[in-house]
């Protein structure tokens, strides 16, 4: 990995201390070099973290049963699944999978997006979806500029499954003494990367920092919050695009209430290797993930201000509960709900699991 390490020091070399946000940029995304576009499996038991499609299919069988019912309401010719984030492909082949032996009327008029701009990723993808080649098409964008529209006759649904938090995020702390925020950069030191105080004031008008006196009167010196207007540009581009549909996301993070919390006096940035949490976020670029909690309030604020309505936002653990309570009933045709299911069902809502720990957002253009 010596050679993102050394890509990252020449480029501070020659520009300066860099924002954290292009960091974590070129620390996850570089091309053959980032965490996620190295090759081995990054998820899972021999992975670095576990997420909702790891714990077993029914994650995926849960979601194409609701996605199934959504669009027989909907009254529309056509279903058009768009996932954002699909890594390895496993939760399409899950969706993909249960809804051609549970649902086959609904199997024939459904179109498999895939969001994946990376080229690494899609030979990944498309090595796991072989079977489903006639159901499954990859685009790059949503939004303005992308050539990808919607049907008119179509009923959509974006979704993406801990996506948010690995998107770039900008780090900045508040300076009580000058009364003004700062961010947060990566300077060189040696062959060690460090935390350095940009000279630039942070642009607040992209960062959106916030500015009550009232707030502001009471935060402690150095009180340091994360921001990213890269998911919240994505999420404004997903909900633009889409006509008539739903925009759905599963990641962890906070709502307005949760926003400003005395033990996150650090901000929530964290580490992943082989399953263990760390506050190490400058060491071993590529080697390791790296994830801030997700702003919700500005995330469905940013829907909102696209024309989307807020139909749910609600813990995993409850979200999934709905679901499978019409799938527990007799005519559902879900399929048995053997003891290997109701397993991985308790691990994906049980609190000390991952039901609390996550959240579900929905919202819809009707």
């Amino acid at each position: 990995m010596h050679q993102l390490v050394n890509f990252i020091h020449r480029e501070i070399a020659e520009c300066g201390p860099i924002a954290f946000a292009r960091f974590m940029e070129l620390a996850l995304y570089c091309p053959e070099l980032g965490f996620y576009e190295k090759e081995g499996d990054k998820v899972g038991r021999g992975g670095d973290f576990f997420t909702s499609v790891s714990v077993g299919p029914i994650f995926g069988e849960l979601l194409a049963f609701q996605f199934g019912r959504w669009f027989e309401q909907s009254e529309c010719t056509s279903l058009q699944l768009v996932e954002a984030g699909a890594h390895d492909g496993k939760l399409a082949a899950d969706i993909l999978g249960w809804l051609r032996i549970r649902c086959p009327k609904v199997f024939q008029l459904t179109t498999y997006r895939l969001l994946e701009p990376s080229a690494r990723r899609r030979q990944w993808q498309r090595q796991r979806l072989a079977e489903f080649e006639s159901k499954v098409m990859w685009v790059g964008s949503l939004g303005a500029d992308s050539s990808f529209s919607q049907p008119t006759d179509s009923f959509a649904v974006i979704f993406s499954n801990e996506l948010l938090d690995a998107m770039p995020v900008h780090r900045c702390g508040w300076d009580a003494k000058a009364g003004a925020w700062f961010e947060w950069g990566v300077d060189s030191d040696g062959e060690k990367f460090v935390w350095a105080r940009l000279t630039a004031p942070p642009p607040t008008s992209i960062l959106g920092l916030p500015s009550s006196p009232d707030l502001l009167s009471v935060l402690p010196d150095g009180y340091t919050i994360e921001v990213s207007p890269t998911a919240e540009k994505w999420w404004d581009g997903a909900a633009r695009w889409l006509r008539k549909g739903k925009l759905v996301t599963f990641d962890y993070g906070f709502d307005a209430a949760g926003e400003f919390q005395p033990e996150r006096l650090k901000g929530t940035l964290r580490a992943y290797r082989d399953h263990r949490a760390n506050e190490d976020v400058l060491g071993k670029p590529g080697e390791q993930d790296i994830t801030a909690h997700v702003n919700f309030a500005r995330i469905e604020k940013t829907g909102i201000a696209a024309g989307l309505d807020t139909e749910a936002f609600d813990s995993q653990a409850r979200f999934l509960t709905r679901i499978a309570a019409e799938a527990w009933k007799p005519d559902s045709n879900f399929g048995d709900w053997n003891p290997k299911r109701t397993r991985q069902f308790h691990t994906l809502t049980h609190p000390e699991h991952l039901g609390n720990r996550f959240r579900a957002l929905v919202q819809s253009r009707a």
